[in-house]
């Protein structure tokens, strides 16, 4: 009995050090995540360059945890370093109208990430670049080896330069989809599939080993207007005549710096600390230690408000864009696919949650407007239908526009369609009105390669239509083939009424095709080319708002608790292949990872009928 107690006391004695050693590390990490969070004050010597440093990924939506990407690194993690699109036009455009900034100095390369740092949204952003240096300030860029996103933006400054061994490589557009139908059929897995529309062609990476012709004939198109819309912006900015840009990356596909400077593609060649020395001698730091007098875009957003639309600079030292005022505009990011049910997981658009997101907006009188912000290839039906439903009661008390960002399209237009006014940039990806419905079968994997074998026992002839360890029968095809046919009717029907076309119309210019932004408009698929400003000034118009009013933005920024238990998700510690081997694999993974998005209750999708890539 002795050594029994003993034993006892002697657990319970390690149970309790546990305890409160595990209570003490939370609230070591709970001090070390609340210190991290705090944010030093930004200072603004006079006649500093804002610093923005490409070298990011800009998202449509706000960042909705603060400082975790800090606690992440604490810990040996990593993160892309994310910046939000209205946070960073909105800076340039405050920027432009302080005295404090002198000039605008750009480098690094764009690390694109997701639905994030797409050319809709780079336009944006490139239209805040050309406006600042219409300001009379200079903007001086550097780079090394430019990509397509970081040749664009840097175009706009009034003077280029490229390190001497740097390079332009922006030789075109490029999609590449992945087909997995040669790996189902070595591994015994089947696909059955219904659909409406000659190019919705979403189910071919699981059907086919190959483009079918209407979809390799649809993104051709889609990829000559978006690389035509970059290459006259280049053009223009860079003085040359039409065709030069075509010409020079025909003949030289990667082209060095001295190339491109003989091509007039950058003023001059020289390496960094030549550019550095510059802005040192422009900020009256010549000769000093010290760095030149400098502003990161993204500690200097932190001085501008969210409300209004005029700068001014004040006693204090905060930026102010206008005198906000009682009215609210109320930003909804619909950012990712398009999912059935709730989660925070990024990425991804879920229908419950967004759908009561909406629902409390539209309950909200202090709510004046809502400007819904769309960056998605679309996906469930169900979830889809939840979203417009809340939108459009909605927009029975308040003006509602629809800004396109990178891709609107299924899904993402049929979300769109309940709106006083769309708008669109020139390469925004929309349209795309048809559905489909795809169905595996695990048969051949299960019994054939596995040895396991299924027997059943059902009530009613489609009992276990749902089953995936056989294929559909002819007679359950025809069930789900006239469900997919009843939501391209409703899906039709809601684009004439919207848009006020004539079915026929529609029906000529659906058939799941997608289009550009450009192609778009002629089409009357859109209002007008414009991007998230424009999108907010009209409905402050509509509301009767003008400049005075604040701006809200959702999904909201996380609780604390949400935030900790968050930094723990292994999900944020994923570390990536990098390379061409590791592209492959990210790529492989993201297609099987689309899979599991296909959650549909009824099995049905509108969805961007391919994976598209544009490197």
């Amino acid at each position: 009995m002795k050594a029994f107690f003993t034993s006892f006391f002697a657990t319970l004695s390690a149970l309790l050090v546990f305890l409160f050693g595990a209570i003490a590390c939370f609230f070591l990490l709970v001090g070390l995540f609340a210190a991290m969070s705090q944010k030093k004050p930004v200072g603004v010597a006079s006649g500093s360059y804002l610093v923005f440093d490409l070298a990011a990924n800009i998202q449509d939506a706000p960042t909705q945890v603060e400082g975790l990407d800090e606690l992440m690194e604490a810990f040996g993690g990593r993160a892309p370093r994310q910046l939000q699109l209205r946070e960073v036009t909105r800076a340039l455009q405050a920027a432009a109208k302080d005295d404090a900034i002198k000039g605008l100095y750009l480098t690094g390369s764009m690390r694109a990430s997701g639905y994030g740092s797409g050319f809709a949204a780079l336009k944006e952003v490139r239209e805040a670049l050309e406006a600042f240096r219409a300001s009379g300030k200079p903007v001086k860029a550097h780079l090394g080896l430019a990509g397509s996103r970081d040749y664009y933006l840097a175009t706009t400054a009034s003077e280029l330069v490229l390190d001497p061994y740097g390079a332009v490589a922006m030789p075109g557009l490029a999609a590449q989809p992945m087909f997995l139908a040669g790996a189902f059929e070595k591994f015994g897995v089947g696909v059955q599939v219904t659909r409406v529309g000659k190019y919705k062609s979403a189910v071919e990476p699981y059907t086919r080993k190959d483009m079918s012709p209407e979809n390799r004939a649809q993104i051709q198109k889609l990829l000559d207007d978006v690389w035509a819309t970059l290459a006259a912006a280049i053009e223009q900015s860079r003085k040359l005549p039409a065709g030069a840009w075509q010409q020079a990356v025909d003949a030289k596909g990667l082209i060095r710096a001295e190339d491109a400077l003989k091509l007039k593609l950058v003023d001059r060649v020289a390496y960094v600390d030549e550019v550095l020395a510059e802005l040192k001698a422009a900020t009256g730091r010549q000769g000093s230690k010290e760095p030149f007098k400098q502003v990161a875009l993204k500690d200097y957003a932190r001085l501008v408000s969210k409300s209004g639309l005029t700068a001014r600079r004040q006693t204090e030292g905060k930026l102010e864009l206008g005198a906000g005022g009682r009215g609210k505009i109320a930003i909804v990011y619909a950012e990712g696919e398009i999912v059935d049910g709730t989660g925070n997981e990024d990425g991804y658009v879920y229908g419950e949650k967004t759908s009561r997101l909406l629902r409390q907006i539209r309950q909200d009188d202090s709510v004046s407007a809502v400007v819904l912000r769309v960056n998605s290839p679309g996906g469930s039906v169900t979830a889809s239908e939840a979203i417009l439903r809340e939108l459009r009661l909605v927009h029975k008390t308040k003006p509602v526009a629809v800004s396109m960002g990178t891709v609107a399209a299924s899904g993402g237009y049929w979300i769109s369609t309940a709106a006083d006014r769309v708008f669109a940039e020139p390469t925004t990806i929309t349209g795309s009105i048809g559905v489909f419905g795809m169905f595996l079968n695990l048969q051949g994997l299960a019994t054939d390669k596995l040895g396991l074998t299924f027997d059943t026992v059902k009530t009613g002839k489609f009992a276990d239509a749902a089953t995936i360890v056989r294929p559909k029968t002819e007679e359950e095809l025809a069930v789900f083939q006239s469900a997919v046919d009843w939501v391209y009717e409703q899906f039709i029907g809601k684009v004439t009424d919207a848009r006020k076309l004539d079915r026929k119309v529609v029906e000529e210019i659906a058939q799941g095709r997608v289009w550009s932004g450009r192609d778009a408009l002629k089409l009357k698929l859109v209002d007008e080319i414009g991007g998230l400003a424009d999108a907010v000034k009209y409905t402050a118009a509509k509301a009767g708002l003008g400049d005075n009013f604040r701006v809200a933005e959702y999904p909201r920024k996380k609780q604390f608790a949400e935030q900790f238990a968050e930094a723990f998700d292994p999900r944020r510690r994923e570390q990536s292949f990098s390379g061409p081997v590791g592209a492959f694999f990210g790529e492989l993974k993201a297609q099987l990872k689309s899979l599991g998005s296909f959650n549909d209750p009824r099995g049905l999708y509108v969805r961007l009928p391919f994976e598209l890539l544009l490197n």
